[in-house]
């Protein structure tokens, strides 16, 4: 028997301290306060079980176990992008449904947070003597640019091994780059005269409205899509680019919209931007137009494009300010994070693998992904690394984000076996 089936016996406290914390709004965009109340959650569990504990100005903190040998992390966040729409059950709570979990950040990235928990609290009550550190690290502004992770590494060492479970499994070697940008106007030059749409900048919109004038009239319009992760924006269909083609013919649309119609209704690779690349290890760039926000104060879209590995960001913003330009428009950098990519034979994939095939039977994919996760801030030490099964709809960002629960539970054997590994055997 792997020491994995362990974290099993703590399966009803595991959804009892989940549901918990899913009732924390911690919506990083909206509420920073209930952040720092799951930050503060985190540790109050974590002292409860007599685990070392660590605070970081409120915006991230770590639980320990060791003091000796190699330092190894596992990082997830404790913040949610917003619920969105078109829930069938409550976003903040935990439902146990037909076999699912259902909840907002049961697996971006919360379930993930418990399931790190108490995979130390496994071991301590298991009075194993480890080899090497172990810190769980739990940030709380990863969904807006992870300054959490700069604050933290500011005064922490970086871990000699790391993962993050922010992803799908098998293990993600590649990340793109990811630049969100800011696209504005100067002023109001339409007919449109209110235009909002899109809550988080790395999101599929969902719902969008408009009030313009038509005729000397103030008319108002809607339109519905279905959210997505920005790393996947083909899996949603993007609700202010649906109304902007409703509108496009009977109005004077203005530069910032004009430009949305002309340079991102096309699809999403960046075709008609000028920016559409592709490459053998992470595949196409991808780009999607999240936030639009027209009022009496400000006239401004968002862009969140994820660029190949092997591409030049710096490349890609030149050419994106370039066709801004051409409508009048400035253009700002709101994050950009330089891709991620690691040699398949290191040693922190190995050891992932090992933990993976000691559970499951099997060895895991190795892959690339558009996201973007801790692994960024990890120096090339860390990697993604679950919790998402690929065969599992998990609808994250997306409404009713759910994971299967006999997955649920697998992730959290693969968790342990790999937290196990980490903190015991004799690491290079």
């Amino acid at each position: 028997m792997s020491f994995a089936e362990k974290i099993l016996d703590y399966k009803d406290e595991i959804l009892s301290d989940l549901k918990k914390l899913l009732e924390i709004k911690s919506v990083s965009s909206e509420n920073p306060e209930e952040c720092k109340n799951a930050l503060r959650f985190i540790i109050k569990r974590a002292r409860d079980f007599g685990l070392i504990t660590e605070n970081i100005d409120d915006k991230a903190c770590h639980i320990e176990l060791g003091n000796s040998g190699k330092l190894c992390g596992v990082l997830t966040h404790l913040d949610v992008v917003p619920a969105g729409k078109n829930w069938s059950v409550e976003p903040f709570t935990l439902t146990r449904k037909n076999g699912r979990l259902y909840g907002r950040g049961i697996d971006d990235d919360k379930g993930a947070s418990i399931i790190n928990l108490y995979c130390l609290k496994a071991l301590k009550d298991s009075k194993i003597s480890g080899r090497n550190t172990v810190r769980c690290i739990f940030g709380t502004d990863e969904e807006i640019g992870m300054s959490d992770m700069d604050a933290y590494f500011s005064r922490m060492p970086l871990p000699d091994y790391s993962f993050t479970p922010d992803s799908d499994y098998g293990i993600c070697f590649a990340e793109k780059g990811i630049l969100q940008l800011k696209i504005i106007s100067k002023e109001n030059d339409g007919d449109i005269k209110e235009f909002t749409s899109g809550g988080a900048v790395n999101a599929v919109a969902d719902e969008a409205t408009a009030v313009y004038n038509s005729d000397n009239e103030l008319k108002s319009e809607s339109a519905y899509g279905k959210a997505a992760h920005a790393c996947e924006p083909y899996k949603g269909d993007n609700a202010a680019i649906k109304l902007i083609m409703l509108l496009k013919n009977n109005i004077n649309l203005g530069s910032l919209i004009r430009f949305a119609a002309d340079k991102l209704s096309q699809g999403t690779d960046g075709g008609t931007l000028g920016i559409k690349v592709s490459d053998k290890p992470s595949g196409a760039l991808t780009c999607n137009p999240g936030k639009f926000r027209i009022n009496e104060k400000e006239n401004y879209l968002t862009l969140d494009i994820r660029y190949p590995v092997t591409e030049n960001g710096e490349s890609i913003l030149a050419r994106v300010k370039s066709e801004a330009e051409k409508y009048g428009l400035k253009t700002e950098i709101i994050h950009h994070a330089e891709p991620l990519y690691l040699p398949k034979e290191s040693a922190v994939i190995k050891l992932l693998s090992s933990a993976y095939e000691e559970v499951t039977g099997e060895k895991p994919e190795l892959y690339s992904t558009g996201g973007g996760t801790y692994a960024r801030k990890l120096g090339g030490k860390g990697v993604a690394f679950g919790p998402a099964f690929k065969s599992d709809n998990v609808n994250m960002h997306n409404a009713d984000e759910s994971i299967d629960e006999e997955n649920f539970f697998t992730h959290a054997e693969i968790c342990m076996q790999a937290i196990y590994k980490m903190y015991t055997e004799e690491l290079i």
